[in-house]
């Protein structure tokens, strides 16, 4: 009887461990979100009343995982603004190939004390990109550094902040691709 009893409780014990995994990821996701832990950046719908006389460089980097076969960098690689105020950076991309790709952006903000200081208002980097073969696109990013930084003893000594993407390739659908072959290519000029 008490091996049965050891037994149950062994397995409840491994139930609970495996339900308490699938639940890890959301959690942190929203933990991250939530206090801008490993540079995760915060998301508002407009930019705060109040800005700030002091002014911030922001740095911007593009990349690409490895077999993404976009070029992929951003219009310009700094700008500076004062705190609050709302920026406008550009990011161009491009597929050289004779392919639909698709594309889904992951970022980040260095030093990752500015991440939950560091607000977006609109981002290509919410909705998965695709671009058809030869096709050259503009991708805005609004944002703006929350005023409340400079209360924060760790985060406001801090002069710069990097904004860093990385372009990582998934499949369309079945669906997608059927959509994207009746669809005229967009390119700059």
């Amino acid at each position: 009887m008490n091996k049965n009893r050891m037994a149950l409780g062994l397995v409840a014990i491994a139930a609970l461990m495996l339900s308490l995994s699938f639940a890890a990821v959301p959690f942190y996701n929203w933990f991250c979100r939530v206090t801008g832990f490993a540079g995760t950046t915060s998301v508002a719908e407009q930019a705060p009343d109040l800005i700030l006389d002091r002014k911030i460089i922001i740095r911007f980097d593009a990349s690409l995982e490895a077999g993404m076969p976009w070029e992929f960098k951003p219009e310009v690689t700094q700008m500076e603004l004062r705190i609050g105020e709302t920026g406008l950076a550009f990011f161009d991309a491009y597929n050289p190939t004779n392919r639909v790709v698709a594309g889904t952006a992951s970022y980040n903000v260095t030093p990752d004390q500015a991440g939950g200081y560091f607000t977006k208002i609109q981002c290509f980097c919410f909705t998965e990109q695709i671009l058809k073969p030869g096709e050259h696109v503009q991708m805005p990013v609004t944002f703006y550094v929350d005023p409340e930084i400079v209360n924060d003893k760790e985060a406001t000594k801090i002069n710069e902040i990097t904004l860093s993407y990385t372009f990582h390739e998934t499949p369309l659908t079945p669906e997608q691709q059927a959509d994207l072959a009746t669809e005229p290519v967009k390119t700059l000029n």
